[in-house]
Parts: C-alpha cells; sequence; structure tokens
C-alpha cells in the first residue's frame, strides 16, 4: 500500500504560492489542500471552512493549549496561523496526498514530523520590489500591512536553502510547469 504523501509549500506573501498550489489541484492529481486555520479577519469573500478556519484569538489559544495543532505560528500580535492535525490526518487516512500552504517555520516542522514523506518547496520572488507591486495590485491589504508584509519577506527568505526545493517564480508559466513536474515526481515515488 502507497502511503499519501505531503507537499508543503512557503513563501513570502505575495510571492505567488497560492497561486501555484491554485493551479496544482485544478491538475489530475491526487492532492488535497489543508485548510489551515488563522485568527485574522477574513479577506474579500473568503469563507470559514473553504480558504481558513477562521478563529479568534482565545479560540485559537484554546486549541494550541488542547495540543490540536501538527504546527502553529504567531505571524503577527494576535495574528496566528496553525494546521489542525485533525484536518491533516482526515486527508491522509483517505489515501490523497496533501498540499499545504504555510509559513517557512511551520513547514520546516511539518517535515520535521513526516521527514522523506513531505516535500518542501519554497516559492522565491523575483524580489521584494516585485512583492510590493503583487501586494498592492492584490488590494486586500493596508499600506502599514503591506509594509509589515515586506520587512517580513527578507527574514522568510533567508528559510529558502532549509527546504528541499526552490521555485523561483519569475515567470508564472515557468514556475506553473516546474511546480507540475516536481509534484507528480515526488507523488509517483
Amino acid at each position: 500500500m502507497i502511503m499519501a504523501k505531503l507537499i508543503i509549500f512557503s513563501a513570502p506573501s505575495g510571492a505567488g504560492k497560492s497561486t501555484l498550489i491554485r493551479y496544482l489541484l485544478s491538475q489530475e492529481l491526487n492532492i488535497r489542500f489543508s485548510i489551515s486555520a488563522t485568527s485574522r479577519k477574513p479577506r474579500g469573500e473568503e469563507k470559514d471552512g473553504i480558504e481558513y478556519y477562521f478563529l479568534t484569538p482565545e479560540e485559537f489559544r484554546r486549541r494550541i493549549a488542547n495540543n490540536e495543532f501538527l504546527e502553529y505560528e504567531e505571524v503577527y500580535k494576535d495574528k496566528f496561523y496553525g494546521t489542525l492535525k485533525r484536518e491533516v490526518d482526515r486527508i491522509l487516512a483517505e489515501g490523497i496526498n496533501v498540499v499545504f500552504d504555510v509559513d517557512c517555520i511551520g513547514g520546516l516542522n511539518i517535515k520535521k514530523v513526516y521527514g522523506n514523506r513531505a516535500l518542501t518547496v519554497f516559492v522565491m520572488p523575483p524580489s521584494v520590489e516585485a512583492l510590493r507591486k503583487r501586494l498592492e495590485k492584490r488590494a486586500t491589504d493596508a499600506p502599514a500591512v503591506i509594509e509589515n508584509r515586506l520587512a517580513k519577506a527578507e527574514y522568510e527568505m533567508s528559510f529558502a536553502p532549509q527546504f528541499d526545493v526552490i521555485i523561483h517564480n519569475d515567470d508564472y508559466d515557468q514556475a506553473k510547469a516546474e511546480v507540475l513536474k516536481l509534484v507528480t515526481d515526488f507523488i509517483d515515488n
């Protein structure tokens, strides 16, 4: 019996990891997205249980105390993100490979738990200035939030060498092709 695998994507906000993950999910692959939990408010059209499980900071802390997370981090003050163990266990039990969109530390922590059964992929943006333009174009965050994200981006990029693979997202079509081949090969072997 082939055990389901885990594919973990991390990147600074605006690097394109969510777009690449959506592309993978649209392909004929045996993968399912692991919905993360967060204590931030929904953006735009985001819905609870679809993009994230939206929790209050208090509920998030209660679940941390109950050891319900595979990984979590307080990314910004009172802005938690984490992966619920039950979400991952449910998908793996169905024999389906799990795809994650998590922060760098969370991604590396998941890799520690699952070892070679997990593949870590860092999506590298062309530059911090390109990130700024992408975040401003997205128009979902206030200018102060964008500045916080950019300040954090350089720190996050310092983790890239610890990942199994770095995908440079300078050219979207090339990045899509690389990610599809990478994930297909990992799942099939």
